[in-house]
Parts: structure tokens; sequence; C-alpha cells
């Protein structure tokens, strides 16, 4: 009787495979077969944005890979909304998001009613890279220090403009603000990038937003950055980080990452995130990322799941802070 038993059960077991065979073959073939047409990295910043930077640098080496031609295509605006209103209305998993997790983890705190779910919609791929975030003041002030500026807002009241990048980093900046009792404007910015040249030109006297955005400007001369978040950085290593400065409740970094859409598998994710950190390894990527003032960092989903619960966390604490709730 117990023969008869296992005999149908190892029978079942081979209709069951037989039927469910076809279905793994076909996932496996989908996953081997990506990409069937172009890629698109959409990126919620413009031109010279640490994540722009960082997708032309991999292009020649996934093109190649891939075999098919990737687009970078920016969409700056609506504190990102704007790109990941592209990304999810896409719904295909040749379209990727490109950007800062900065931008989104903070958005249950700013925005009453989102148009996606981001466990749902943006499905973790690929971590790129940290983004090293700066304050940068225009060197024609002749500030040098971060107590220096602030010493001088003080003293300064109603009489300055400041602009930081939107989502986590203007909730962290402009809570410090709060917290040192400064009086200083804030100017919104659809895209940040232009930031630092407003900077460079005396506009604006304050600027927390990434070092990769305010390089070209601060190598000019015109711009100062006085102090870098989250550690020193190779590119600028006599730059001190916010905590030596003095103000570590300001003291944050930015993370770039790739995302696909709902629904996108897992082990598609997993290959493609094989992929981006190949392509990544290549040693003068790391050099001109360095240079740009990023820090490598690629690994696959799980993580970039992991560094967004950590970001997470420095969020929620700076917006405890500030008695900020969120609203969603």
């Amino acid at each position: 009787m117990l023969k008869r038993a296992f005999k149908g059960c190892v029978v079942s077991g081979i209709l069951a495979l037989a039927v469910l065979g076809p279905g793994i073959a076909q996932a496996q073939t989908a996953v081997q077969s990506w990409p069937q047409r172009n890629v698109r990295f959409i990126i919620p910043f413009g031109p010279g944005s640490g994540a722009d930077i960082s997708a032309r640098l991999l292009q020649d080496g996934l093109q190649k890979k891939w075999g098919k031609p990737i687009v970078v295509e920016n969409r700056p605006g609506g504190d990102a909304m704007v790109a990941i209103n592209a990304f999810t209305g896409a719904a295909d998993d040749h379209v990727l998001l490109y950007g800062a997790v900065a931008s989104f983890v903070a958005h249950p705190y700013l925005y009453e009613n989102l148009s996606y779910v981001r466990e749902r919609d943006l499905l973790s791929i690929a971590r790129i890279s940290i983004t090293v975030m700066a304050v940068g003041v225009p060197e024609q002030m002749g500030i040098k220090t971060l107590k220096e500026f602030v010493a001088h807002a003080k003293a300064n009241p109603g009489k300055l403009n400041s602009a930081s990048v939107q989502g986590m980093s203007e909730i962290v900046f402009y809570g410090f603000l709060k917290r040192e009792g400064l009086d200083i404007a804030k100017v919104p910015y659809r895209d940040i990038v232009q930031a630092p040249t407003d900077v460079g030109e005396g506009r604006l006297q304050a600027l927390m937003a990434s070092l990769a955005a305010m390089r070209p400007i601060a190598e000019s001369g015109k711009l100062k950055v006085l102090a870098v978040g989250n550690q020193r950085t190779p590119a600028y290593p006599d730059i001190p980080t916010i905590t030596e400065a003095g103000f570590p409740s300001l003291d944050h970094a930015g993370l770039i990452g790739v995302f696909g859409p709902r629904g996108m598998a897992l082990d598609l994710r997993q290959r493609v995130a094989a992929d981006i950190v190949a392509a990544g390894s290549a040693p003068d990527i790391t050099a001109r990322l360095t240079a740009t003032g990023q820090l490598s960092a690629f690994a696959g989903p799980e993580e970039l799941e992991t560094s967004i619960t950590g970001m997470t966390a420095t969020l929620d604490a700076a917006a405890a802070a500030l008695d900020m709730k969120r609203k969603k």
C-alpha cells in the first residue's frame, strides 16, 4: 500500500514537473534574451547631476554587453515626480528608473497623495554609488568654514538666499537652519543642477546639494565648498566632513540606484544587476566617479534595499526632530 502511494507521488511529481517545465524554461529564456529592444534610463535630474554622470559612464559598457542602445532620458522637475510618473506609466521592463533614493524616501512626509507605492512600483535592481553631499557658498563671500557661515547668517537675518535638493536633503538642511535659528530665504528650483551657477554668481548664498553638481563651479574658483557629508572624499581630501565642521545633524549622504517596474521578476533584476555591477567594476569607472564626488558602491537588489532601509532611518530621525509626520 505504501509502495503504491509512493509510486503515485512519483507519478504526480513527474506530471507536475511536466506542467511547470515549459513555464520555467520560458522564464529562463526571457531572462537570458533580455533586452530585446532599446533600454531607457529615466533620470529625475538634468545633465551634470550625480545620477546623470554615472549613467553616462556606464552607458557604453552596458550597450556592448546588452547589444542594444541605452537612451539616457533626463526628466527633472516635480521633486522627481515627473520622472517617476514617466517610469511607472511606461510599465515596461526595458524602461528603468535611474536616480536618487533620497527623493522618494522623503515623499511620504511631503505629499498627501502619491501616484505610486514604492515597494510595489519601484523594484530594486542595483545600487550604483554613494552621492557625496556638500555645503557650498559663493567664493566672493570670503567665508572659509561652516561655522563662519552660521555666524554670518545670524548677523544678517533675512538677507541671504539658499537652496537644496528636494526630498531628504531639503528636510535635513532646513531642519538645520531652524535648529540654528537662521533666517534664510528658500529658493525653489525645478532642476537643482542650475543652482551651483547661481551660487557662483552670488545670487544664492548657500547650497546643499551633491558635490558632483557643485564641482565644475568650485573648480572655476567661484564656489567655495565648506564641508562634505558622510566621509571625506578622495577628490577633495582637505575639505572636512560636516560632522568635523561641528554640525553632525546636517551630515548625510545620497544614494543612486536603479529600479525596475511593477512585476519585474527578481531573477531578471538580479541578472540586470550582475551586468551593471560588472560594467561598474572597470577601474576607470571608479576613478571617474571619485573625481566627480561620488563613491563607487555597485551591488545588487538586496544590498540596495538594505541601503534604502538605512537612509529611511536617517530621514525618520531628521523628520522627528522637526515634528514632521508621514502624510501617507
